[in-house]
């Protein structure tokens, strides 16, 4: 599986946390004793940054843990320098970006609303780059390609055959349907809705108002195979991103996706309502 080294890193980072909290220890206190800098434990235990096996001994150490599990999570360490595709285009890719990919790549469902933007993994070449050409209009033309290079890349992991590609589940406002979307884009959402591991339904106007308008925007569910990882919500806006993994947040926003998919169209109705649009532009 092609994820680099991001589920290893989280993994990582959730242990080292677990011992650092069963230690009675603050993250300055830690930082404090290991005579590094606070935000670097917090990358640490988020699974921002790759590990040095000498880098963990010296936390377990502080932290008292056994040399059973010190010699694990060492081991651990060595998997968190891997690297997937998406490492070759640098800084084509937000290092805050750049963990939601890999943990894009390794998740065995997705659920995505969207009330802007047709979603990345969904986006013909000419949208992603109007998008980009709206969003960043400082970029240059060849930052531009790198970017839309990347976003297409990432669409391979929807008819990928091993791993078995994940469910993509899609709600999307009636709105992203007329707004900048030209009926090339509507054609492949209807012919890529067909796939059997995605299902795209469109919430639209005559559902007034729904839970959708009560969240703070878009947002990404992201489901693991069991024991992989704890699925995570994910959110982004024009500065960074949310990452939201525990258990209780998670269950709010899955019950806010319950909730939106009842006054959605049937996949059937979405393809017919987009469709309409499309001949509304000829």
């Amino acid at each position: 599986m092609d994820t680099g080294s991001t589920v290893p890193r989280r993994q990582l980072g959730r242990y080292l946390r677990q011992l650092r909290e069963e230690a009675r220890m603050t993250v300055k206190a830690s930082a404090d004793a290991l005579e590094w800098s606070t935000p670097k434990i917090w990358r640490i235990e988020t699974g921002a940054t790759s590990m040095r096996s000498l880098d963990v001994e010296a936390m377990c150490k502080v932290y008292g843990a056994s040399p059973q599990i010190t010699e694990a999570l060492m081991g651990l360490a060595k998997e968190t320098k891997g690297r997937g595709w998406w490492h070759s285009y640098g800084d084509a890719i937000p290092e805050w970006f750049e963990l939601y990919v890999g943990l894009e790549a390794a998740a065995a469902r997705l659920r995505s609303y969207e009330t802007q933007l047709v979603p990345g993994l969904l986006q013909t070449e000419a949208y992603a780059t109007r998008v980009f050409e709206v969003a960043r209009p400082d970029m240059t033309r060849a930052e531009i390609e790198r970017g839309v290079a990347v976003r297409l890349g990432r669409q391979a992991l929807l008819t990928r055959t091993t791993p078995r590609a994940p469910q993509f589940d899609v709600l999307l406002d009636e709105a992203v349907l007329r707004r900048g979307v030209d009926a090339e884009q509507l054609q492949h959402l209807i012919t890529v809705s067909r796939q059997p591991n995605i299902a795209l339904r469109v919430i639209p106007f005559t559902a007034g108002l729904h839970r959708g308008n009560m969240t703070s925007g878009t947002f990404t569910v992201l489901d693991f195979a069991k024991g992989a990882e704890p699925s995570i919500v994910y959110s982004d806006s024009l500065t960074g991103a949310l990452y939201l993994d525990k258990p209780g947040e998670v269950a709010v926003y899955g019950e806010a996706w319950a909730i939106m998919e009842k006054p959605a169209l049937t996949e059937a109705q979405s393809r017919k309502l987009m469709a309409s649009i499309a001949e509304e532009q000829t």
